[in-house]
């Protein structure tokens, strides 16, 4: 019985998730488009090599796996010494540290950037490789799977050093990607609660307007202030000091700009919840970046600040996940799903992926199944052309293959020792110059209008 039932489970989850023809056996999900039922197992895909990379750098992970019967504890590799037993102990050493998440990475970036090559010039589901895109998500598992597994026979040589450069360059292009997007966000958030006032006229709308923008400033206020209590003293830490009033007064301009009367001229809606929420982003990559400060006394113990208890350094202190490498994770991971689910109000990022023309055509006009008339299926919305571009969504997920691989390693040098994750000059200067060009970015969203004035930007 056991076996039936997850059989069944099984066969629902694939119609779930697989091909519309798969789909059209089952009717055990809500009404789901076959572009969006794809891009979520795609997503699906991205967050579970992300939990296997963080169990990867787990602490005593390597010290667990020690206790493996097949696992070498001396690192040599020799073969077993009974006569009958013909298996070789693995070098267990192999699967923990960041080396190992590289090559996992490397594995998962390959996978997309070869479906991307497969996926260029698609039109509409009925080009052949439109199966490969949509279906055969075991194979594609299994094939992925076997090429991490592949990836851990590359001799070490220069590997390391080599494919540290492939995700310093496509971690920043995804870097690029993501500001956008929190750019957008902030845009598109502001114009629907401002349409929503102009179309009822409730007070409701006004208040939460305020609200928000008042809730976005007084966490930006409240983040500054925490930030000179704990990450900042009297006779140093002059570098954090720079950071945090430097920003402050980039997040006090643009704030200014986004209310003068020129810009409210040029960008009706324009106004001060946009410039609230690009304020708190900019100071959580200022915190993000000082918690990555080498110096230890420009950063506070955070059990010493709970409990009270003065304890002294511990230099031996193994590698850990702390908040700041969780709540990067978590925002990373949603601006992954916002970029793939977003539709046709998203006009920014579908010009940014190049597929403006095709985003900017609505799937209103059919609501349910086609062939069944019924709203409990996976349908395909795609006959008459594809919702997203294809091949520049798998370009995507590699270059957040390569951000999350950079961020899990903070991006560590190959020669660093994993007690140094959270420490490391590198991460600071990425994370701060990504502030810096996100409040540029904003910038040139308001001024743009003012500069190109022969260029529509409604």
């Amino acid at each position: 019985m056991g076996a039936v039932l997850g059989l069944c489970s099984a066969a629902q989850l694939a119609c779930c998730c697989g091909s519309a023809a798969c789909s059209l056996c089952c009717s055990a999900c809500p009404s789901c488009k076959n572009s969006t039922s794809s891009r979520i197992m795609y997503a699906i895909m991205l967050l579970l090599g992300t939990v296997v990379a963080c169990i990867m750098l787990s602490p005593g992970l390597e010290d667990t796996l020690q206790k493996v019967p097949f696992c070498d504890t001396a690192g040599g590799g020799e073969a077993s010494g009974s006569p009958l037993v013909l298996t070789k102990q693995l070098d267990c050493s192999e699967v923990v540290g960041y080396l190992a998440v590289y090559r996992l990475c490397f594995a998962m970036t390959l996978f997309f950037f070869t479906m991307a090559l497969l996926m260029i010039g698609v039109k509409s589901s009925k080009d052949p490789r439109a199966n490969i895109q949509n279906g055969f998500w075991g194979l594609k598992f299994l094939i992925l799977i076997g090429a991490i597994i592949g990836a851990f026979f590359i001799p070490h040589g220069e590997f390391g050093i080599v494919w540290r450069y492939f995700g310093l360059f496509g971690g920043f292009l995804f870097i690029l990607i993501q500001l956008v997007l929190i750019i957008d966000f902030a845009h598109s958030w502001a114009e629907a609660w401002v349409d929503k006032y102009e179309e009822t006229e409730s007070r409701g709308w006004y208040c939460a307007l305020l609200s928000a923008t008042f809730l976005n400033y007084a966490l930006s206020i409240t983040a500054v202030v925490l930030f000179f209590v704990y990450y900042t003293v009297t006779d140093g830490c002059t570098l954090h000091k720079f950071f945090i009033s430097f920003n402050l007064i980039l997040c006090a301009l643009v704030s200014i700009l986004s209310i003068l009367p020129k810009v409210q001229e040029s960008q009706p809606r324009s106004g001060l919840l946009q410039a609230s929420v690009i304020t708190l982003y900019t100071l959580y990559l200022t915190w993000s970046a000082m918690t990555n400060q080498p110096d230890q006394a420009c950063k506070p113990n955070w059990s010493t600040v709970i409990s009270g208890v003065n304890e002294s350094p511990n230099n031996d202190q193994k590698p850990q996940f702390d908040g700041e490498s969780i709540v990067s994770l978590v925002i990373w991971f949603l601006c992954v799903l916002y970029s793939s689910m977003r539709t046709a109000s998203n006009t920014q990022t579908s010009k940014l992926t190049m597929s403006d023309r095709v985003l900017l055509r609505d799937d209103q006009g059919t609501t349910s199944d086609p062939e069944t008339g019924e709203g409990h299926h996976v349908w395909d919305n795609e006959e008459e052309g594809v919702a997203y571009s294809w091949s520049f969504f798998h370009v995507m997920f590699g270059l957040a293959t390569l951000y999350v691989m950079m961020t899990l390693t903070n991006w560590l040098t190959p020669n660093s020792d994993l007690t140094t994750l959270s420490n490391n000059m590198s991460a600071v200067w990425v994370k701060i110059v990504s502030s810096w060009i996100c409040l540029l970015l904003y910038t040139w969203t308001l001024v743009a209008p003012l500069m190109l004035t022969n260029r529509d930007f409604s």
